[in-house]
């Protein structure tokens, strides 16, 4: 473990992470109501960008980006204008407990993308773990698909198109400063968004009609903002204090907060094949963050480091 991490912070924050982000489902499923998803979508962008601006002016991190930096940031806004589109229209429909539990196979997704595309070494016992988490996440989808159609599958497309936008975080996070990165993301994220808005009224699609929201929907798409900015600051965060082998289990909270919100507010409560669905999914997912902390410490002892002395603060 490194000496400077506090793992207390780390872990309070990816708590409030789990209980934060839920609410911009909340959020997306109350806008979406009257407002189309990609008047949501756009919404949530203008919003997050405009709150972490004074953050970075206050941080006095740099705004300026390299063009490869441009490059990698407009791919990561493109993921997740993909991403945030696929989960809002899937949770117009469907409880956001459902969706959500779908969606939780990206780090499936990630490891079978590392593996087929990078050529990155994934043994057998997690390539099952894949297996039996994609089972899960049919489980749940198949009584989904049953009462709502083939928006069930919408989730799907979040979880790959999510992975997609943590592996190009990966890559972009060796350039610019995680915050900053929150702030070019959400801009660039929201100029993508006009021509695709203007494209879609003019063609007639409601789920791009470019109308703007009208009374109390106002406030809700605000909030999709508003808990985009908070929830993503808190996961920054408590990756700076605390490693992300120990955070990466509690993420599964954000099941059981979804879970509460849904209930709460729309009187959705999954139904016992899709809490046996969610219950694998989880399974097979903390299973491979077990994999992956067996494998560094494996890596650990068959490579060892020296620790550096810690500095004095003088």
């Amino acid at each position: 473990m490194n000496p400077n991490d506090r793992i207390l912070p780390g872990v309070t924050l990816m708590i409030g992470f789990c209980v934060f982000a839920p609410l911009i489902d909340v959020a997306s499923k109350l806008a979406a109501a009257e407002v189309s998803v990609g008047v949501i979508a756009l919404g949530r962008f203008v919003v997050q960008a405009a709150l972490m601006l004074p953050v970075v002016l206050w941080l006095g991190l740099p705004l300026r980006l390299t063009p490869s930096a441009l490059r990698l940031t407009t791919l990561r806004a493109v993921m997740l204008i993909l991403s945030t589109y696929c989960f809002v229209a899937a949770v117009k429909v469907m409880p956001i407990a459902d969706a959500l539990a779908i969606a939780f196979v990206e780090p499936f997704v990630i490891l079978l993308i590392g593996r087929l595309v990078f050529g990155e070494h994934v043994g057998p016992r997690r390539l099952i773990a894949c297996a039996v988490g994609f089972g899960g996440s049919l489980m749940v989808i198949q009584p989904s698909f049953a009462v709502f159609g083939p928006v069930a599958l919408f989730p799907l497309g979040t979880a790959v198109s999510f992975a997609l936008y943590m592996l190009v975080t990966r890559r972009l996070s060796r350039e610019v400063h995680p915050v900053p990165m929150q702030f070019h993301t959400a801009l660039v994220a929201g100029v993508l968004c006009l021509p695709l808005l203007g494209l879609g009224t003019w063609a007639g699609e409601p789920s791009l009609d470019f109308t703007p929201p009208r009374g109390i929907f106002w406030l809700w798409v605000f909030c999709v903002g508003l808990a985009s900015a908070v929830s993503h600051m808190a996961m920054t965060y408590a990756l700076k204090f605390a490693p992300s082998s120990t955070l990466a289990p509690l993420h599964y909270l954000e099941i059981v907060t979804a879970t509460l919100f849904g209930f709460m507010v729309f009187s959705d409560f999954p139904g016992g094949l899709t809490w046996a669905g969610i219950g694998v999914i989880v399974g097979s997912g903390l299973y491979v963050i077990h994999r992956e902390r067996q494998l560094v410490r494996q890596a650990r002892l068959d490579h060892p480091t020296p620790v550096a002395a810690p500095q004095s603060p003088l």
